[in-house]
């Protein structure tokens, strides 16, 4: 039985070497914090398991920095983001946005730009993950209005007391809950406002 387990273990460690050096610019390395295996990250007594993955281009509407609570042990930063229409800066800066307590809010004066079902699923509040400390500087310096593309997984963390924190899976959903918990691998900024 052992002998299998030093064989799966190896086959396991080969693959995600090929998988590294295979990956046409990806721009990840990995931090030493992390252990991965099949899609499970452990981190600092967090078990942090991939649900599925996630890239985009998107507008950065709002950002907002966390250090209290267990949350900003791993996400110290939402970024309060938009795509398709609410990417469009005659749409999105006709709404007050802000952000609190890991939500994101907003408001239209008079008549909104767009339908406001359009508004609601065409941006999001993500708690950002940085895969290691390249990843958490980069996030550092994006601006409100930045273009940026992210690319990583939308993950499912729990902590060793029980403690649990779930990403939303559909870009549909409103209220609690429906915020998106992003594993970020790799960040670029497209354009600077």
């Amino acid at each position: 039985m052992q002998r299998y387990i030093k064989w799966l273990i190896a086959l396991a460690i080969g693959f995600a070497f090929w998988s590294y050096w295979h990956t046409p610019n990806s721009g990840i390395q990995n931090s030493a914090h992390y252990q991965v295996v099949n899609g499970v990250h452990q981190f600092d007594g967090f078990t942090i398991t991939n649900l599925a993955p996630y890239e985009g281009e998107f507008r950065v509407l709002s950002i907002e920095n966390y250090s209290l609570g267990p949350e900003s042990k791993l996400s110290p930063v939402d970024f309060a983001l938009g795509w398709g229409k609410m990417k469009d800066p005659q749409v999105y800066k006709q709404l007050s946005i802000r952000q609190s307590n890991r939500w994101y809010y907003w408001r239209y004066e008079n008549a909104p730009p767009i339908p406001v079902d359009e508004i609601s699923s065409q941006s999001a509040n993500m708690h950002l993950i940085p895969a290691n400390k390249d990843i958490a500087k980069q996030l550092a310096k994006i601006d409100p209005d930045n273009l940026i593309y992210l690319k990583g997984q939308l993950v499912e963390v729990k902590s060793e007391d029980g403690w649990m924190w779930r990403s939303s899976l559909s870009r549909d959903d409103t209220g609690n809950g429906a915020c998106e918990l992003m594993l970020v691998e790799e960040v670029r900024v497209l354009a600077r406002s």
